[in-house]
């Protein structure tokens, strides 16, 4: 495993991805880290043809009960609300 400054990766890219082939390497900037991960672009099922996006993408019930970012938040910051609210001892 090796932890390198973004600095350093971005001075140094290819050194790191090819000990990513061999070992762990993270990224480490400000306060977030991040996993250098390789993947083999045969092994990814990457798909050039637009009407195989549209069969994968085809709206299911999951999708239809789906809420968006902002009510999630609406309704966390409620609950939050609520919970201190309601554990006043």
């Amino acid at each position: 495993m090796t932890v390198v400054s973004s600095k350093e990766f971005i001075s140094n890219g290819d050194k790191y991805f090819d000990l990513a082939l061999e070992e762990q390497v993270f990224i480490k900037r400000d306060d977030d880290i991040f996993l250098l991960i390789r993947k083999n672009v045969d092994d990814m099922n990457i798909y050039h043809d637009a009407s195989v996006y549209e069969e994968i993408l085809e709206p299911d019930d999951d999708f239809y009960s789906a809420i968006t970012a902002e009510e999630l938040k609406k309704r966390m910051h409620l609950s939050i609300h609520n919970f201190f609210a309601n554990s006043k001892t």
